[in-house]
């Protein structure tokens, strides 16, 4: 799937022109980077309200038209309307296709019904992230990062450095040098209120009650 969003260029600028904008079913929108000057841009409204419709147009290369001049660039930022269905402004960043670019894509979890520590030990499934930031040449970028649950045992825990990620592309957050950026991403584990909770708790107030009947020193 391609994604052509049509722009003009925007020579008004202030909030009470893009006041006007959205007034009038459009709105205010900026592309930079690519070793040119930022532009700014007018959208439609409705036009980009569909394509968001879509998961990959967060994740894809996108081609913008403006005034019929095509540039290629990733969506950056988006700000909505805190409870109208608007949106109130777009960032677009140009790319290069020698260039590296950081772009945050969506993890797509498959497998859960096969999950080993779900079928044989009952656990649940407990997801500790959505997304996560890569960086890539353009050419590489995936529309999203598979995460196959079927081998994750009972009290399991994949991380950050256990994801299979696409040729050519890396974990931002694994760059760094400290452990603790090797975030947890999915885990197994029993549900609150099992059995084996129930004894576990049971074995805990046994070894505080114990404690307290200890003579203490004098």
């Amino acid at each position: 799937m391609e994604f052509q969003i049509d722009a003009q260029r925007r020579i008004e600028l202030g909030t009470g022109a893009s006041r006007r904008l959205r007034h009038a079913g459009s709105l205010p929108a900026v592309i930079y980077g690519g070793k040119k000057e930022p532009v700014s841009l007018t959208l439609s409204q409705n036009s980009l309200l569909k394509q968001l419709e879509h998961e990959a147009f967060y994740s894809r290369i996108l081609t913008v038209n403006i005034d019929d001049q095509p540039e290629k660039a990733v969506l950056k930022a988006l700000q909505r309307h805190p409870y109208r269905p608007l949106i109130m402004h777009v960032d677009f960043q140009r790319i290069s296709e020698t260039e590296k670019l950081q772009m945050r894509i969506p993890l797509h979890f498959v497998n859960a019904d096969k999950c080993i520590g779900v079928k044989k030990s009952d656990g649940i499934i407990s997801h500790q992230m959505a997304e996560v930031d890569i960086r890539c040449l353009p050419k590489d970028l995936p529309e999203f990062i598979e995460v196959d649950l079927t081998n994750i045992e009972l009290n399991q825990i994949m991380h950050l450095s256990d994801l299979i990620l696409p040729q050519g592309v890396e974990l931002v957050a694994l760059f760094s040098k400290e452990a603790s950026h090797n975030l947890p991403v999915v885990s197994v584990h029993l549900a609150r209120g099992t059995q084996a909770d129930e004894e576990e708790d049971v074995a805990a107030a046994q070894e505080e009650s114990t404690e307290e009947e200890k003579p203490k020193d004098k």
